[in-house]
Order: C-alpha cells, then structure tokens, then sequence
C-alpha cells in the first residue's frame, strides 16, 4: 500500500497496546485488546509493561509513607507519595527503617514526612531527614484513641446494664434474662479456655505453642493473654448482638395479645426481615409460658460496641433514642462521663487543629482513673512532637491511604503477577 507508514503504524500500535496493559494489565488488556480486532496474548501485554521506561519523579518538599502488602500477613512493602501533587512517586520493597532511611538519604530536600503510627518510619525519617518535620496521621491517632474507649467501655461493662425497677416481678426478670443455649454454651467455652490459657502461660509456654497444643489461632491466644481478667473476655461475649435484636418488642406486644404460636410469631418477623431460625423464636419465647404473660418492653441490654459507636460520633448525629440512651448511662457512670468528656475534646482539637492543646488534654486524663486513655497517653508522649504537629498542620495521610486501596485493587486485578517490579510500574505510570 503506497503512501502508508507502517513504522509510524507500529509505533502507534505498540502504545495503543501499552496504554492496555498499564490501564487493565495482561487477563484483562489481552480480552479488551480482542474486542478491539487485535490479536495480544497476556505475556506480551506484561512484557510492554516491563520494558516501558523506569518514570523519573522530582523529590518532594512534602512527603506520605504508608505500608501496604505484597501477600497479606507475610510480606508488605511501603508506598511513597508526594503529598502536594497527590502522586505516588515509589514503592519501596519492605517496611524496615533502615529502607526508608537509605531513601531519604539519596533523595535529599524532604521538609516533611506523613506517617502512621509504625516506630519503623518514625526511625527511618528520622535517620534519613533529621531535619524533616514528622506529621503523625490524625486518622490513626483517632483510630487508637477509639481502641482505648472500647478498652474503657468494656471495663465497665457492668454499667451497661439498666437497673432492674423495683414494680418488676424478680423471677419474670430473671427468667427473661436468661440468655440463649448457645450464649451459655460460649460463656462455659470462654472460661474453660481462660483457665487453661493462663496454665500454659504460667508453666513457660509460648503463645505458639499454646496454639498448637490447644489447635488455637495465635491470636486468640494474644487476645486471652491481653486480657486484664475474665470480666473483659465475658463483656465481649455477652455484647455480641443476637440476631433477634430490634424484633424483640413486636414478640413482647405479640405474646400479650395471646399469640403465643412460636411458628407463627416466627412467620410475621421473618416478613420483616428476621435472618435466624425457628428455635431461636422458640427459645426466647420459653420462658414466657411459665408465667403466661411477657414484659411490656424487653429488657434493655446496651452493646459494647453500640456505646463505644455513641461516644465517638458527633452529639448532633446521634438520634434521640441513642441520645438518651447514652445520657442515661453517663449519668449513672462517673468515668464513663469522664471518658466521654476527653473524647469531645480530642475531637476538637482534630477538627479545630488545636495541637496546643493536647499537653493540657493530657494533663488531664491522667487526672481521671481511664487506664486505657492513660496507655493511649503514654503512646501520644512517645510520639509527642509528631502528634503536635498532625494535630496542627494541614497534613494528613488521606491521600497514601487513597494509593492503598488502589494498590489492593491493580493487585487483585493482576491475578497472582503483582510481582514488585511489574507492581511498580503500573503503580507509577503517568495517568
């Protein structure tokens, strides 16, 4: 054919089948490329990817590190982002110290480093950049100051409970209180493994080999020997919701208006939405035909994790039911009340970006009998000049966390080749 450039075709072919392959990678690229008359196996699309151009990037005046994993709970890698373009700019092939100080140290001019809570990057930005500013994530101060109000709550999971009026009739209370079969059964579970947990311990085993000689996962047994006593392990039993839970008034109302079918009660929930079975109805109801009559209302059992939910939402989000519910509890609760006060205020300072109000913030914690918060302190003075300034600045690490889902999904996408090298590229390829 005269007059046609098939070099010029080529090269435009080979970016056209290039811009594929970094976009939806060698499964995908290969079925798009045929819908679009072109005829590519997967191995080529990759090899286009391979043998693109390393990209080049400039080093950032402001920059985000964050982990991600190569294969979950074995092998992890850190990203690196330039905070004021968004970019990532590299991904680096572990989350050692040593790695990131090594890059910080060839790439000069870094005045501020975003980071999580890891002592890892903490040391390796300080090595790397001792001049550079380090900015702890608010998130993740947020996320750990949540870790030690559920620490709190379930301390004082005993508050939870509403007092019993003294109208009601203590057997019908009792009997209605009685909780499932197999609530029981996980309460009887829970106890004998506390105990021989905490044998094992005291005669020198390892948290491996308890798993192994009780066929436990290692971290249940990290969770049973964290445990400050079995009353923490039994809160998180009891707070687990039952899948009866919003269904119970209409079986109280039902009940006292003599219906008392268990099949067909189980009938009318279900159309409302109930997922469990026929013998859980049947269960919660037994107790009803000893003295023929329900409560009005059932009894009120706040969850652990309903309140901690409470305790860290804005007040004004919360509906009047959970409004009331919670002022309630604070009312009959000192340190509950507490905790709820120093969330608020930690709460403004992140919104307000008070950072010089976290020493007064703490000073005054440790004033209050919060062991949880006091570890959550401990925590903040360890990190203190990086807390401050998260806590002041307007930078935060939103958008490394934004690459980290991406990187799980051109993971996913890539079917097992997510090797770092072909990870990389696609990860820092120009949109």
């Amino acid at each position: 054919m005269q007059g046609v450039n098939f070099q010029a075709l080529e090269r435009g072919l080979f970016g056209l089948l290039a811009a594929i392959a970094f976009a939806l990678a060698g499964r995908a690229g290969a079925r798009f490329a045929r819908r679009a008359a072109i005829a590519v196996s997967r191995p080529t699309l990759l090899r286009l990817v391979r043998a693109a151009p390393q990209p080049t990037t400039a080093t950032p005046t402001v920059l985000g590190v964050d982990d991600f994993a190569l294969r979950r709970g074995r092998v992890y890698g850190t990203v690196l982002v330039d905070m004021e373009s968004r970019r990532p700019i590299d991904l680096l092939p572990d989350r050692k110290s040593e790695t990131l100080r090594d890059w910080l140290e060839q790439h000069p001019g870094v005045e501020v480093v975003c980071r999580d809570r890891a002592g890892a990057y903490a040391e390796g930005a300080a090595a790397g950049a001792p001049d550079a500013v380090q900015v702890a994530d608010r998130w993740h101060l947020w996320h750990n100051l949540g870790e030690a109000v559920e620490k709190t709550v379930t301390r004082h999971h005993a508050c939870l409970r509403k007092p019993v009026p003294e109208a009601d009739p203590p057997a019908v209370a009792a009997d209605v209180a009685t909780p499932p079969i197999d609530q029981r059964r996980l309460v009887v579970r829970t106890r004998q493994r506390y105990g021989v947990i905490k044998e094992l311990r005291d005669a020198g085993y390892s948290i491996n080999r308890i798993s192994r000689e009780l066929d436990l996962e290692r971290n249940t047994v990290r969770r049973f020997l964290r445990a400050k006593g079995l009353d923490e392990l039994l809160a998180k039993t009891n707070s687990r919701l039952s899948v009866l839970d919003g269904f119970e008034p209409h079986l109280h109302r039902r009940w006292n208006e003599g219906c008392t079918d268990a099949a067909r009660l189980f009938a009318e929930i279900r159309e409302a939405g109930y997922r469990g079975s026929v013998l859980t109805v049947r269960r919660y109801l037994q107790p009803f035909r000893a003295t023929l009559t329900a409560p009005e209302r059932p009894p009120t059992r706040l969850k652990v994790r309903d309140v901690v939910g409470w305790i860290m939402r804005d007040p004004e989000r919360l509906n009047p039911d959970e409004r009331c519910r919670l002022t309630a509890l604070l009312d009959r609760c000192p340190e509950l009340y507490a905790l709820a006060g120093h969330v608020r205020a930690f709460a403004e300072m992140i919104r307000e970006l008070r950072g010089d109000r976290l020493d007064e913030w703490m000073e005054k914690v440790e004033a209050d009998d919060l062991p949880a918060l006091h570890s959550f302190v401990a925590g903040l003075r360890r990190d203190h000049d990086a807390v401050i300034a998260g806590l002041t600045l307007r930078w935060s690490s939103g958008p490394v966390e934004g690459h980290v889902n991406r990187l799980k999904m051109l993971k996913r996408q890539m079917f097992g080749r997510a090797n770092l090298d072909l990870l990389r590229r696609r990860v820092l390829a120009p949109a």
